[in-house]
């Protein structure tokens, strides 16, 4: 009786640190926080690879350059503090790109395939991350879509690698070869890294500059929809309705970009009248339209451009590219349902209907605090750098704000503050590319605790507020 009665105590004493540990083993298990917290660790293995002396072509980077340059190519931006091409050895060009491919395509892809290569089954519990990285619906088939994101994103990239090649070897060489391979999975990707010193040398060869505008934007459109397409046969009643909204939206910034970049910038001396052919000229702005939308490849220098057209760079940058895609900012179908929500309050309906559908309360809800969230980022980042960087020619308030953009909406297009970032500065940037890469509402469900409803499921009387 004494043994039994002891070991009740003890059991009864171990409940509570079991119970701890199982609240913490559940935190860590969240999809909100694995992603954060393997983002953050491919970024920091990133670093240390690229502090080595055997990755750098002069002296071996320094660790806040090494993380600035790994958070940006695994968050896919393109912004960088060192010449890609110049300051990195072969072995360090292979090491960044490599980055680049595990952030276009999602850490857990490749973590899923590595684990079907080791023949090791996929539980329950990585099936639901796996799932909140591609933002699918249910846990049924995700093995086989893993695998067949995989293989066509390496198909696309290299069939676009292969055309590339056509002008790059002839331009380059031999080198010209792994150009066309880095360039092409850089382009579908969104990254916008490049080793060439600039796309400018680019801008009147219409080849490059088409295979990298169709790279951009198939990498851009979201795998939901490519797949979507692909099993409709592009019948566009068969469409869903997320489909629809992101070619939508796609189709009408790309092409009223396009159209306002050439009517803004057509006779500007300092962009597409600065040493571009007359027959380029509408293929530059194209360029432009799409570059903008998180890509970050750039034939004319961002510094020269009109205030209406920087203006529009600035909102194209912040909608980005559609959901599960390569690309970043609040995306397409974001923006979108954002503008159907004012249209209704406009029009006094209580409800959003598009393409004969009712919109969700909870994805209107979403797209309201995803917008929310930017803009406060957005305007925290911009303090924080206005007071660490000292103001200069090239440091001044609409730079910073451009700057800032540019790294949340992980376009990777600099009109100079990059190059002028304090240690302090370089963090805060990472910061910046890093959540949006990872996503707003994915770090703010990651660092918050989110509450049953049935916590919540009382009823309270209506109060009237004034708006307005």
């Amino acid at each position: 009786m004494k043994k039994a009665g002891l070991r009740s105590i003890i059991r009864l004493a171990a409940t509570p640190h079991s119970l701890e540990r199982l609240k913490i083993k559940k935190a860590l298990s969240s999809p909100s926080r694995v992603m954060m917290v393997g983002f953050l660790a491919l970024i920091l293995a990133g670093a240390y690879l690229l502090t080595l002396p055997v990755m750098s072509t002069g002296e071996p980077l320094r660790f806040i350059d090494a993380l600035f340059t790994a958070t940006s190519a695994v968050c896919v931006t393109g912004l960088s503090v060192i010449d890609p091409g110049a300051d990195l050895t072969g072995l360090g060009q292979v090491v960044l790109l490599a980055l680049i491919q595990v952030g276009g395509l999602g850490f857990m892809t490749f973590g899923t395939v590595l684990l079907i290569l080791l023949r090791r089954r996929i539980t329950l519990s990585e099936r639901l991350i796996l799932s909140d990285s591609l933002n699918a619906e249910g846990l049924q088939g995700m093995v086989k879509l893993t695998i067949r994101i995989l293989s066509v994103s390496l198909a696309i990239e290299g069939i676009g690698a292969v055309l590339l090649m056509t002008r790059m070897i002839p331009l380059h060489g031999p080198k010209g070869a792994w150009y066309a391979v880095f360039h092409a999975v850089s382009a579908f990707c969104n990254a916008g890294f490049d080793l060439a010193g600039g796309f400018t040398a680019y801008r009147n060869d219409f080849v490059v500059l088409t295979v990298v505008m169709l790279l951009i934007t198939v990498g851009g459109l979201g795998f939901s929809v490519l797949f979507n397409l692909e099993k409709t046969r592009g019948k566009w009643q068969r469409l869903t309705v997320h489909s629809k909204l992101a070619l939508l939206m796609s189709a009408a910034l790309t092409l009223g970009g396009a159209l306002l970049y050439g009517i803004f910038e057509w006779n500007n001396p300092e962009t597409l009248s600065g040493g571009i052919h007359p027959l380029m000229k509408p293929v530059n702005a194209l360029f432009q339209s799409v570059t903008v939308r998180t890509a970050g490849f750039q034939t004319i220098p961002q510094t020269g451009l009109t205030p209406p057209a920087l203006v529009m760079t600035l909102l194209l940058m912040l909608i980005g590219a559609s959901p599960a895609s390569t690309g970043g900012g609040i995306k397409t179908t974001t923006f979108g349902v954002f503008c159907l929500l004012v249209y209704n309050v406009l029009r006094g309906r209580s409800r959003i209907v598009v393409f004969r559908r009712t919109v969700n309360q909870s994805t209107v809800n979403r797209a309201v605090v995803l917008t929310t969230l930017a803009l406060l980022l957005i305007v925290l980042a911009h303090i924080l750098l206005s007071v660490l960087l000292p103001a200069t020619d090239v440091v001044n308030s609409s730079n910073l704000l451009y700057e800032v953009i540019s790294a949340l909406a992980t376009v990777g297009l600099t009109v100079g503050v990059t190059g002028e970032l304090t240690s302090a500065g370089k963090l805060v940037m990472c910061l910046v590319m890093f959540t949006g890469r990872v996503g707003l509402m994915t770090i703010a469900f990651g660092l918050t605790r989110r509450h049953s409803q049935g916590r919540n499921s009382l009823s309270y009387p209506e109060g009237r507020i004034m708006i307005g």
